[in-house]
């Protein structure tokens, strides 16, 4: 979808349509209040006749309004006025696009952004409607026999600024808009396809395409030849019982001077968890396919980050791997020695993404980077602490988590900090090997952050388990593209600190 910013008197635009808001009791926001000047009380007339009192979801679609140059007028719900809420600012966004995707209206200019909600700025609300459009317009179709999912006609959306000054912030707004919308797409792409296709060599075939879109990233792909080299046994321990050989990705965006160090970001990319020789049951083990999610969102953010041309550099980092249950697979009491030297007892086959993580943090250490942050779908555990509605956090630095959960926050993609400390890393303790990969029931989640800790001593590092946000069960079935919005907020804002 393309956006614009425009200025100037709604009732003087010409469009396909003009999109205005209307609260509860049938109080017309000035714009709509503009609209209706124009057109001698036309919009209140139908509005005391009982047409439609504001409520949120409402809407009414009204075709040659008198005295309006646009083809129609689209009045959109947004309830109490006091009361509005991203959640009701963005149901607004929503209603506007179900009513125009098949209403003929090729471009529209939105007014609704113009709303006040509490904390949230212009380039705010218009950034969030920009990134909500790209989201409605994404169909999972690669693997379906006839393309139907039917697009909606809206191709164009023009925003409102006051002036030419606040343009250019709105304008900056709508391109982040679009690049988060663009990522998060790329996210749930990757997350949805099936683990047939979706293979760690497909990964990185998708690697190599992210290049070619963009010069800016650089791309580099290890065999297993080159990581069993490198010391990786906790990583390739994995993937020895399955026949698609692992890959480590590794895309590197240059955005600043070669001297400047990078930010990174290692995402877990088990393309398809079985649970190896710990099978998993069977209900629901389709939805394994999303166990890269924590990859797919770095693809996500590189994308969105080479979009916007961000004056940083950044280097993601992805450890691809199947894990499968055959002849050679790596059973529960195996110990194996990770790239940084500590060994590891696998107590929990199914406990592999730490595995690879754990090789990935110490290869990323090459980079010197600001700071690393790694995002995987690393336990069960953490959807039964905070649902699906927050990343758990973990983190050696402070001032990191700090920063993460502040950019959760402003980009409305919310994580919640969990503890580390010795009292949990002592749950992993084994009589065999410097370590076991798991710690018992209790405090799964912590004691998973607490693994990775042990190899993330040299880095600013933080841990995000998006267990229970990477994607939806039922009949909403699918990848959410999360945490993209907050890993690339996360950037923008280092790369606004880099400049300044």
């Amino acid at each position: 979808m393309d956006f614009a910013i425009k200025t100037g008197a709604p009732e003087k635009q010409r469009s396909g349509c003009l999109v205005v808001g209307v609260f509860e009791k049938r109080q017309l926001s000035p714009q709509a209040a503009s609209v209706d000047k124009a057109a001698k009380g036309y919009l209140r007339d139908l509005l005391k006749a009982g047409d439609m009192d504001g409520r949120a979801g409402q809407q009414l679609l009204l075709p040659r309004v008198p005295g309006i140059t646009a083809d129609r007028v689209l009045l959109v719900g947004m309830g109490k006025e006091k009361e509005l809420t991203e959640r009701v600012y963005r149901q607004a966004v929503l209603t506007m696009h179900a009513t125009l995707a098949n209403a003929g209206a090729k471009d529209a200019i939105c007014y609704l952004p113009q709303a006040q909600i509490k904390n949230r700025d212009l380039a705010w609300r218009i950034r969030d409607a920009a990134q909500t459009l790209e989201l409605l317009d994404y169909r999972f179709e690669a693997c379906k026999s006839k393309k139907n999912g039917q697009k909606s006609a809206l191709r164009k959306v023009g925003f409102s600024a006051a002036s030419k000054s606040e343009a250019a912030k709105a304008e900056q707004a709508a391109a982040q808009g679009q690049a988060l919308g663009n990522g998060m797409n790329l996210a749930r792409e990757l997350g949805n396809l099936p683990g047939n296709i979706c293979t760690p060599s497909y990964l990185a075939e998708q690697a190599h395409g992210l290049g070619e879109r963009h010069p800016s990233v650089e791309i580099t792909v290890l065999d297993e030849p080159a990581m069993e080299e490198l010391g990786m046994g906790s990583l390739l321990s994995v993937s020895h019982g399955s026949q698609e050989p692992a890959r480590l990705i590794v895309m590197h965006y240059r955005g600043a001077g070669e001297r400047e160090q990078p930010y990174a970001l290692v995402g877990k990319g088990i393309t398809f968890d079985t649970g190896g020789i710990s099978l998993k049951p069977g209900a629901a083990m389709d939805e394994m396919k999303f166990d890269m999610c924590g990859a797919a969102s770095v693809f996500g953010t590189l994308e969105a980050v080479a979009q916007l041309e961000l004056p940083i550099n950044l280097v993601g980092v992805i450890p691809a791997v199947e894990n499968m249950p055959d002849g050679k697979a790596t059973k529960p009491g195996d110990i194996v020695t990770s790239m940084s030297g500590q060994t590891i007892e696998i107590l929990n086959t199914d406990a592999e993404g730490r595995l690879v993580l754990c090789d990935a943090l110490s290869y990323v250490e090459r980079y010197k980077p600001r700071s690393v942050v790694d995002i995987a779908t690393l336990t069960g555990a953490c959807i039964i602490a905070l649902g699906n509605h927050m990343h758990g956090l973990m983190g050696n630095n402070n001032a990191l988590v700090s920063e993460l959960l502040a950019a959760g926050k402003a980009a409305d993609d919310p994580a919640w900090e969990l503890p580390l400390g010795p009292e949990y890393d002592e749950l992993l303790k084994s009589n065999f090997a410097d370590m076991a990969n798991i710690g018992g029931r209790a405090a799964g989640t912590i004691t998973a952050g607490c693994f990775l800790a042990r190899f993330t001593k040299k880095l600013r590092w933080a841990h995000l388990d998006i267990a229970g946000t990477a994607w939806k069960s039922g009949e909403q079935k699918g990848a959410t593209g999360r945490p993209v919005p907050l890993l690339t907020h996360y950037l923008i804002e280092q790369a606004g600190k880099r400049k300044s």
